[in-house]
């Protein structure tokens, strides 16, 4: 679940600062993980989904999702694709390319001219390298064939190490 930035979202009270705090490590590998959470805090499990959705839904969280390890899946090539697209098809373009089902990120970015003039970016995953840049290709087709002319360049950045992604972190 995504939920959009809000910059009008209403202030925390402290059980919404506790659900975040009880939450920000991730959810418990449990069968009810809510109602571990509702246990912890102190408040009724329907209270715990009520917060949330509130919080998602006012932009305070973004998303509740599960975050799978791709490595140990088998995915050990990584490869940020980086594209250099006309500004005018960008948003139409970052929603086909999204779509892919080997993107697992995409996203626009401001260019930083003259050096960096890509504007788009999209994550691929893949069992090595070559199976990268074969979805790589196929990201250059789809921009080819959709919006031509549109494309005027892109590069491959290739994971070296592993780093652990954690958002904002609330203290206790």
């Amino acid at each position: 679940m995504n939920a959009p930035y809000n910059a009008a979202a209403p202030l925390l009270d402290e059980i919404d600062r506790c659900l975040i705090r009880a939450t920000q490590g991730g959810l418990p590998l449990l069968p009810k993980p809510y109602e571990a959470i509702a246990a912890r805090v102190g408040i009724p499990e329907s209270e715990v989904h009520q917060r949330l959705a509130a919080m998602l839904e006012n932009g305070v969280i973004r998303r509740i999702g599960a975050v799978p390890n791709h490595y140990a899946l088998g995915y050990t090539a990584n490869g940020m694709s980086v594209w250099n697209v006309d500004d005018a098809v960008i948003d139409a373009a970052g929603e086909k390319v999204g779509a892919l089902s080997f993107v697992t990120h995409c996203y626009r970015r401001p260019r930083r001219l003259p050096d960096w003039p890509y504007n788009l970016f999209a994550m691929v995953h893949g069992a090595s390298r070559a199976e990268v840049m074969a979805h790589v290709d196929e990201i250059r087709a789809l921009l080819a064939h959709g919006f031509p002319g549109a494309e005027r360049g892109h590069e491959v950045l290739f994971s070296t190490a592993i780093l652990k992604k954690t958002g904002l972190r609330l203290r206790d």
